[in-house]
């Protein structure tokens, strides 16, 4: 899902403070950083790779698989948009404070050119060991290592937090999609699990959810089907009754997108429920044990 090792990436707002300091750390991991996209920029390189005033303009020159947006949320849309029309089929859009009609937007333009949107308000993605795509501390051993866990999570710092208790657990994970906390985003809970049941290298999936929204509701009947052990942690539970919470995304209707609501139903579909995030390597050891 959206990268693998052979992919091509393009760097939308490469000469910034963050796209100049996140592409040395993806070019250092592996990832096929091929372009970046400046405008204004055209004819400069960064960390060795050549920056171009358009999307357009880099793709006759450098075509890409891939592009990653280091940009404000008030560009975020048009460069979204620039890459999908280019003929991008994957980008990860990682800003904070997206407009949800600008979200919107992006995500018709996307699926009008049949490109997927990871994103907004996400870390990105990586694959241990081949590609990192995104704002991801790629560089640290107890945090990602290749294994067969998937890792889907809401929030970008959690997830690395869990993906911790992963290596705890001593195992390694296929892949880590951080998709974002917005109430709306472009791959959804419930895609990243429909993804990991058919990936052959994914033998078990972690979910990290948070209060708010009812992404993970929605993905409990994918959960009973796969075939896959599943363990969810899901945060907020301590969280007041009538309070709004942490991400955009943390709105609750009724008993839908309750902490309680998510776990009660993703138990009943089979998922092994932490309380914390510590009982997660616990939890996925016995889990991959009685799966064999």
């Amino acid at each position: 899902m959206l990268a693998k090792r052979s992919d091509r990436v393009l760097v939308q707002g490469i000469t910034g403070r963050e796209g100049t300091y996140w592409t040395e750390k993806m070019l250092q991991y592996g990832t096929r950083i091929v372009a970046g996209v400046t405008p204004g920029k055209g004819g400069q390189s960064v960390h060795g790779v050549p920056v171009f005033d358009t999307v357009e303009a880099a793709m006759l020159r450098r075509p890409a698989e891939v592009s990653v947006l280091f940009v404000p949320p008030m560009y975020a849309m048009a460069g979204a948009c620039e890459a999908t029309e280019a003929g991008i089929k994957n980008v990860v859009v990682l800003a904070d404070g997206v407009p949800v009609h600008d979200t919107m937007v992006m995500l018709a333009r996307a699926s009008q050119y049949g490109a997927r949107i990871l994103g907004p308000n996400g870390p990105g993605m990586i694959v241990p060991g081949e590609t990192m795509v995104g704002i991801l501390p790629c560089w640290l051993e107890d945090v990602f290592r290749p294994g067969s866990v998937g890792v889907v999570s809401r929030s970008g710092s959690l997830g690395t937090a869990i993906c911790h208790q992963v290596i705890r657990a001593g195992l390694g994970q296929s892949v880590v999609l951080g998709i974002g906390g917005d109430p709306i985003v472009g791959t959804t809970t419930r895609e990243a699990l429909e993804f990991f049941a058919q990936d052959g290298r994914t033998r078990a999936v972690v979910i990290v959810g948070e209060l708010g929204g009812t992404m993970e509701e929605d993905a409990a009947p994918v959960v009973a089907e796969m075939g896959k052990p599943v363990v969810a942690f899901i945060a907020g539970g301590m969280a007041p009754e009538g309070k709004r919470m942490g991400h955009a995304g943390a709105i609750v209707e009724g008993d839908r997108g309750t902490v309680r609501s998510k776990t009660r139903l993703l138990a009943e579909a089979g998922a092994h429920i932490a309380r914390t995030p510590n009982e997660v390597a616990e939890l996925l050891s016995k889990a991959m044990k009685t799966n064999r």
